[in-house]
């Protein structure tokens, strides 16, 4: 019993050493050879498996065989400054709000360019580096509407909950989670695609969230919506990490500073989110959270 127990125990070891060798997602996958770190593998020239939205109009909209807008640029953008101006192969992964921190425990993905709000339950999670922009939280509603003016005009309406987005509870809770603490009723959608189709169906009355997300939808939209420009929070878009990879989170931090420092992060703000009514992005360069 004792011998057939030992060789249970060392064949679930050379299995256990064999998928550490071969790789199979997050440092180590994609290939033969495994790394200790996202920025080993970024200058080793692995493979760097990016989670993105690909339902977020001129942040992340899978239209053809990649994503493409703002995070997407900004995350090419990153990671070439970290592999020193090289191009790095880059596998893209959606990555919805709900499954951002699963995918970077288990190793789905290298790294997470998403809309990633930095807030201090996450970080229990994952580890952050940036922020590369502020964003702040705003209301979007239909373009005829007159009754919503102001966040506080939420009271008694109907707002989407989106899946794994804390957006609502800014509206519904009272501090230190909210910030409003008003009575409106929550509709739950998949993501934030759904929360618009919800809206243009008449079956909400407004989509609450970061500025730049309803700047997207509502420049999609044709002049459907509009967002009332009344931003109440400070949101800090973070690159998501596995949590304790310090020396990535430096080596992105690093990068941010290089790109704001070169305009580049401006450029791509502009070419994304340029022209948008009502639509105020800060062209400050923020400061980094810190890599603990």
């Amino acid at each position: 019993m004792h011998m057939r127990r030992m060789g249970a125990v060392l064949s679930i070891a050379a299995l256990a050493a064999g998928l550490t060798a071969c790789g199979g997602g997050g440092a180590g996958g994609g290939g033969e050879q495994s790394f200790a770190t996202v920025a080993d593998k970024v200058t080793g020239g692995g493979t760097i498996v990016v989670g993105t939205k690909w339902d977020q109009p001129s942040l992340g909209l899978k239209m053809g065989n990649e994503p493409e807008g703002f995070d997407v640029d900004v995350a090419k953008a990153v990671l070439k400054e970290m592999a020193g101006g090289k191009d790095v192969k880059i596998e893209w992964k959606e990555s919805a709000s709900s499954n951002r921190e699963p995918f970077l425990q288990n190793g789905t993905v290298d790294i997470v360019f998403a809309t990633y709000s930095i807030t201090e339950e996450r970080k229990g999670k994952v580890s952050f580096g940036g922020p590369y922009v502020v964003a702040h939280q705003d209301v979007m509603v239909r373009k005829d509407d007159t009754s919503i003016n102001t966040p506080q005009d939420l009271k008694g309406k109907k707002i989407c909950k989106a899946a794994g987005s804390n957006s609502y509870k800014r509206i519904t809770d009272p501090p230190p989670d909210g910030e409003l603490d008003i009575d409106a009723t929550t509709v739950d959608a998949a993501n934030y695609s759904e929360c618009v189709q919800k809206l243009n169906g008449s079956n909400l009355d407004a989509v609450t969230t970061d500025d730049l997300i309803l700047a997207g939808f509502a420049k999609q939209a044709g002049g459907n919506f509009k967002v009332l420009g009344q931003g109440f929070t400070d949101e800090k878009y973070g690159v998501g990490l596995k949590k304790g990879d310090t020396k990535t989170c430096e080596a992105v931090n690093t990068a941010v500073k290089k790109l704001w420092d070169s305009g580049t992060m401006k450029q791509l703000l502009d070419k994304w989110f340029g022209g948008i009514q009502g639509l105020k992005v800060s062209d400050a360069a923020p400061p980094a959270e810190g890599c603990a």
